[in-house]
């Protein structure tokens, strides 16, 4: 008994430190990046960094994602959209879309993330100013440049922000130009239940499901307006989420349990 708890103990150990090895890589290779600039390399090694910890977050953190039509998604690159409920989501596609290589546009904020904001940013990963239009479009570019050099794919939300509440916020037409300066196909996606991570992270599983809900071919996306093609990406989630939110259950548990929590402290008081 007492050479199986030794033999436990040393490989409980083992893991430990291997971890803890880990994260000092994270950070050391982190900090050598130059958090004043954005990077037109994708980099291997930190997208390797990038890929691996978001794979150890989730399962430590207890998230099943449910995919489908990932059968649909096209051979080279494109430019990937959906609907946006949470911080999680962009982590929970470059996890999905491992090893092709999915860089996202995002707001300047997530670039001064501890650690992560540094190492997205020698994958690729772009901000974009949404006060400054001049500089909004010299991002779009940018973007469509990486495509066409083959670095990387694009992900972006065309809410502009994430959605508090059920269903679309108004969409940016404008960011469809991506695509079509770089003459690829739009992967339409959706997303329900990253938004109650947050609330159920470690003590209960989470479930999260990832649908792939079109792929719009690029020779749609050259001869078409980008007002059409934002209405058909609208319509291609519009449907999807009309089918129902999985989580609606859960979701309703978990506003019972608030709702009584609250009754109690009112009645406390």
């Amino acid at each position: 008994m007492d050479v199986v708890l030794k033999i436990i103990l040393w490989l409980l150990g083992g893991i430990v430190g291997l971890f803890l090895v880990y994260v000092a890589v994270m950070v050391i290779s982190a900090y050598l990046v130059d958090s004043s600039r954005e990077y037109d390399k994708n980099s291997r090694y930190y997208r390797i960094l990038l890929e691996y910890s978001t794979a150890v977050l989730f399962f430590l953190g207890r998230v099943k994602i449910h995919k489908t039509g990932m059968d649909k998604i096209p051979d080279g690159r494109f430019l990937l959209v959906s609907n946006h409920r949470s911080k999680f989501d962009p982590l929970i596609a470059w996890h999905v879309f491992s090893g092709r290589d999915v860089a996202f546009i995002s707001k300047k904020e997530n670039f001064d993330v501890f650690v992560f904001g540094r190492i997205i940013r020698k994958c690729c990963f772009m901000a974009i100013d949404r006060e400054d239009p001049r500089k909004a479009l010299e991002t779009i570019n940018k973007a469509a440049d990486l495509i066409i050099k083959d670095e990387v794919s694009i992900g972006l939300y065309p809410e502009g922000t994430r959605n508090y509440e059920e269903g679309l916020l108004p969409f940016h037409s404008g960011v469809f130009k991506i695509a079509q300066k770089a003459n690829v196909p739009i992967v339409v996606l959706t997303l329900q239940g990253s938004e109650i991570i947050k609330d159920r992270v470690i003590r209960k599983r989470t479930d999260v499901y990832f649908d792939i809900v079109d792929v719009i071919p690029a020779e749609y996306v050259k001869s078409h307006r980008t007002p059409e093609i934002s209405e058909r990406v609208r319509d291609d989630m519009e449907k999807k989420l009309a089918e129902g939110d999985p989580n609606a259950t859960v979701k309703q548990q978990m506003a019972d349990k608030k709702a009584a929590k609250v009754k109690n402290k009112e009645n406390q008081n």
